[in-house]
């Protein structure tokens, strides 16, 4: 079995400053580099490095950073035949400042993510009959979105949102469709129109998105921990200490490490503590594809914890 990850393709553009600006502010940043990145991306490589046979589904552009990318994507294992190269337009890009307490903030120009649609889904189609997880987010066109997650959940495959980049305006027919949506404090808040920013606000929140038809809800709480609703139990579990130098893609990580374990027979609890453990490790190195831990690292963490 599989997992597919049915998403956004970007090149990050990253730099390394001594605190984010302001605005209008020119300040002297210490560090550049580029990576691969994207939401889908990111989480493929997360689950792909934790063992995990998964396939992307997505596109790049016509442009230099598109051998880059998919060679990237290759060598972490992923399986990219169904990876477009849209000739119409240039690959998504991504602009990201990090300071040096590892917090961030990110401009994406979708490019060609933007053009993912019926053909994308035609690809989706043919791979759902060996998959155990369907995982979205949304820097893909939202309506494409809801075509991928209504034919997975009509095959029977396990539907995994993270609702990201941060949205109010999820059709309503969405939610039903969805098995686990996985927000942050940001998303959920702007989901349910209220500020959610600790476990107590977190549940509150959960539970309206349970009303309108999503099965579970994860909240994550970045070092504090995540919550998880659903309809049987509410659980807590707590962030893992680890030394942050780069959250850019810490989310990315957890939803690649909850899928893994899910896709491995274990249990929800169990795969929020695993997406939670892929989460913090992701913390500790800088970049967000780079920065996912290989399933030794990952085994010896969770091992030395016990």
């Amino acid at each position: 079995m599989t997992i597919i990850v049915f998403g956004s393709i970007n090149i990050d553009l990253a730099a390394k400053t001594p605190r984010l600006p302001q605005p209008g502010e020119t300040i002297i940043g210490s560090n550049f580099f580029t990576a691969g990145g994207g939401k889908g991306a990111n989480q493929a490589v997360a689950a792909a490095r934790l063992g995990t046979s998964t396939h992307i589904i997505g596109r790049v552009g016509n442009d230099k950073f598109a051998e880059e990318l998919l060679t990237n994507l290759q060598s972490y294992g992923l399986n990219t035949d169904n990876v477009l190269i849209d000739q119409n337009t240039h690959s998504g890009v991504a602009i990201i400042a990090v300071d040096e307490t590892g917090q961030n903030n990110i401009i994406v120009i979708p490019g060609a993510n933007n053009n993912v649609g019926e053909a994308d889904i035609e690809r989706l189609k043919k791979l759902l009959t060996a998959a155990t997880s369907l995982l979205l987010q949304l820097e893909i066109p939202l309506e494409v979105v809801q075509k991928a997650a209504k034919i997975a959940h009509q095959a029977g495959v396990r539907v995994i949102l993270d609702p990201a980049p941060a949205r109010a305006d999820l059709p309503i027919e969405l939610y039903p469709l969805i098995d686990i949506m996985t927000p942050n404090e940001v998303e959920a808040s702007q989901l349910v129109g209220f500020r959610v920013n600790d476990t107590e606000t977190a549940i509150v929140a959960a539970k309206q998105l349970q009303q309108r038809g999503v099965k579970n809800v994860i909240v994550k709480l970045g070092d504090r921990g995540a919550v998880a609703v659903t309809a049987d139990e509410t659980f807590f579990v707590p962030a893992f200490a680890v030394e942050a130098i780069d959250t850019v893609a810490a989310g990315d990580a957890f939803n690649g490490g909850l899928a893994s374990a899910l896709d491995a027979g274990l249990s929800l609890s169990e795969a929020v503590r695993w997406g939670a453990a892929a989460g913090a490790l992701c913390t500790t190195k800088v970049g967000a594809q780079g920065a996912m831990c290989d399933r030794a690292t990952f085994d010896n963490f969770l091992h030395n914890l016990t």
